[in-house]
């Protein structure tokens, strides 16, 4: 239960950048990022798996990202990854501005071994998730599986995305939740990638998103 929260956030729509800082009496979270990257940046966030999942975002969506984040890990690992859930999706929200020229839409169909994870992405500025999954239980190190459907759902609350996460197989927690990670960084990147043929206009028969 979150008792205390404020958010910071300072964005230039020019530059399509954001920082964005969270406390709450469990987790103290800064995150920036530049959309127009080229996947720079680290993670530090006390849960090395999780700083593992967040390296693949930012490499393979090409968004430069810093993610610095302490919680009460001693608890578990919940509080800290759905708190940088909700900040980074702030930031990626911040960072997006009108969202003027966008190419709105993602998807990415991503193998890992064993694994395959198959993501769809809209950046609507309608929150919602579907997530379909064998039940996924362990612990990879200190990251509790199931954390990778909270973070996405914290990611697409504050950022307002629709998301269908498919994982349509794999025995291996660490390749199946490797191979999530991945097809949501595709997706991500390919849906904030500028349209040149847009012409600056956003991307919606309404005219706003």
């Amino acid at each position: 239960m979150i008792s205390l929260s404020i958010y910071i956030a300072i964005g230039s729509a020019m530059a399509r950048t954001a920082k964005v800082a969270r406390t709450t009496k469990e987790t103290s979270i800064t995150v920036e990022i530049a959309l127009d990257g080229s996947g720079k940046g680290s993670a530090q966030t006390g849960v090395p798996f999780f700083d593992h999942m967040l390296d693949h975002l930012r490499v393979h969506s090409m968004i430069d990202m810093t993610v610095n984040a302490k919680g009460d890990v001693e608890v578990d690992a919940h509080h800290t990854v759905e708190d940088v859930g909700l900040c980074l999706g702030k930031a990626i929200s911040d960072a997006l501005g009108e969202k003027k020229g966008i190419t709105r839409y993602g998807a990415a169909s991503i193998p890992m071994n064993e694994a395959l994870a198959e993501a769809s992405l809209d950046i609507s500025g309608r929150p919602f998730v579907v997530f379909q999954s064998p039940k996924l239980a362990g612990k990879v190190g200190e990251f509790d599986v199931e954390l990778a459907e909270e973070f996405i759902r914290a990611l697409a609350n504050t950022a307002g995305l629709t998301i269908h996460m498919y994982v349509r197989g794999g025995t291996n927690l660490h390749h199946i939740v490797e191979a999530t990670f991945k097809a949501l960084a595709r997706a991500l990147g390919e849906a904030l990638r500028p349209d040149a043929r847009l012409g600056g206009a956003i991307p919606s028969t309404k005219a706003v998103l």
